[in-house]
């Protein structure tokens, strides 16, 4: 490089006189023997000549020499005596008895598309136009390549909605969560021990029959935990008791006012105060309607009842207003309103006959079995099998003698009631110089399991909770009372 330049530093100290002539022959040679290296090669620049130094410049890398004079890398150039050629962008010029060194970019073969240019031979005093290559500085618009900068922006563009798409796969979570939480069943209130349900119940399979068998006589103490009653005790631990169910009457109060309370919420009416054991008479009778039976047969549909002695016979009646043998009347709540057994009770009463039938084992299996029992039913056993005990009883463990009675025959009873959404409710009258608190146990697919109620009840809670079951209007007075509903499993009470 430094020699070339010397070279020209020579020619250039010419004289003015010298270069002017040569400036003429220059434009003369310009007009006959310039030429243009054609259409521009793949990765060069066009082929020129200049006409003021003869040499020609061929695409993006060139080289001349003495004998072709041939410019590669583009359109083939040639150079008229031995004048430097440019090569290409980076060519340099070369003295005439070499050739120029390759330029960048440009490719060993001789570029297609192109036609040969030739080029006179002006001086090379003109070196100047090779600072024209600036314009070869215009490849910079290779640095136009930016705009492949800019293709990415689109695909962070579209990215971002990928982004905004997920949002929705996490709101669809919560979905799965309102699932569930489902369920957990609160505590139950006011009660200890077991679980909360012995089945699961179905949707809408609220209780549709009761059983009620009234026992006698016997405080909570003298039945919960007794060796004498292992059956009893059994279904305790595997249903629901209640731990205070209280007596409403004083102890003094015998058993004929508690049974008219199971059925009206009092003893007291306005025509009567029932405080005997006596059997039903003008007297010893209400014209009430204020009671379960009447408010069922008024019900929209009727609610079928039934009431279940053990012991009628031809003594009794049919309809059974007098005490016989082992059944007492006493024990019968329905024939105290005349209403249901007449004015004054009757014992050919027929609506209070067709309301009765005497109650044995065998005869109600098979009601059972037939699917021909009331909804609800009023099961009493006679005094030596309701823990009531008589001297003529063949046992004197009244408690054992019931115990025996219930396992002989509850296990259809509660197979009917687990079969059917029923409940079987084990009452008895009164504890009988025991305290208060007498047993109360709750048994069917709805009850909670091995549960202890603490809840305070008396019979009208009792009442009162037939009455919601049923939907029958509550009595006035048995509205402030607790129903049983803590002993049954969430929802299915009433």
């Amino acid at each position: 490089m430094s020699r070339a330049k010397s070279k020209h530093s020579n020619v250039l100290s010419l004289s003015l006189a010298t270069l002017l002539p040569l400036a003429a022959s220059l434009t003369m040679g310009c007009a006959g023997g310039g030429g243009s290296g054609g259409s521009q090669l793949d990765g060069g620049s066009d082929v020129t000549v200049d006409p003021r130094n003869g040499s020609a410049t061929g695409g993006s890398a060139g080289s001349s020499s003495k004998s072709s004079s041939t410019a590669t890398g583009g359109s083939t150039g040639s150079a008229a005596t031995p004048i430097s050629s440019t090569g290409g962008l980076s060519g340099s010029v070369a003295p005439s008895s070499g050739a120029g060194a390759p330029g960048t970019g440009g490719s060993p073969t001789v570029g297609a598309g192109g036609s040969a240019g030739s080029a006179t031979t002006p001086p090379a005093t003109t070196t100047p136009p090779a600072t024209t290559t600036p314009p070869a500085t215009t490849t910079p618009p290779a640095t136009t390549t930016p705009p492949a900068t800019t293709t990415p922006p689109p695909a962070v563009t579209t990215t971002p909605p990928a982004v905004t798409t997920t949002p929705p796969a996490v709101t669809t979570p919560p979905p799965t969560v309102t699932p569930p939480p489902p369920a957990v069943t609160p505590p139950p209130t006011g009660g200890t021990g077991g679980t909360t349900a012995v089945t699961t119940p179905p949707s809408g399979s609220q209780t549709k029959y009761v059983f009620v068998v009234a026992m006698e006589n016997e405080a909570a103490k003298s039945v919960y935990g007794s060796s004498d009653a292992p059956y009893l005790n059994g279904l305790i631990a595997k249903y629901a008791h209640a731990a205070s169910f209280n007596d409403p009457l004083p102890d003094a109060i015998p058993s004929e006012p508690h049974y008219v309370w199971m059925e009206a919420g009092t003893n007291q009416f306005s025509d009567a105060t029932f405080t005997t054991d006596d059997d039903p008479s003008a007297s010893n009778s209400t014209k009430s309607t204020a009671h379960l039976v009447t408010q069922m047969a008024a019900a929209s549909p009727p609610v079928s009842w039934m009431s279940y002695p053990e012991g009628l016979d031809s003594g009794t009646g049919a309809c059974p207003v007098h005490s016989s043998g082992l059944y007492a009347a006493k024990h019968d709540p329905f024939v105290f309103f005349q209403d249901t057994a007449g004015s004054p009770p009757s014992a050919t009463n027929a609506a209070c006959a067709a309301h009765h039938q005497a109650y044995s084992t065998a005869a109600f299996g098979q009601a059972l079995a037939q699917g021909t029992v009331a909804q609800y039913n009023f099961i009493v056993p006679n005094v030596c099998n309701d823990m009531h005990g008589d001297p003529s009883c063949p046992s004197s463990n009244v408690i054992a003698a019931g115990d025996a009675w219930l396992s002989a025959n509850l296990p259809p009873i509660i197979n009917f009631v687990n079969a059917h959404n029923g409940v079987l409710f084990v009452m008895w009258d009164e504890p009988e110089g025991g305290g208060s608190q007498m047993p109360f146990v709750a048994i069917g697919p709805h009850i909670k399991s091995g549960y202890t109620g603490q809840v305070s009840y008396t019979h009208s809670s009792f009442t009162k909770s037939v009455e919601e079951i049923f939907g029958l209007p509550i009595l006035p007075a048995v509205t402030g009372a607790s129903d049983l509903g803590d002993l049954f499993q969430p929802a299915t009470f009433p």
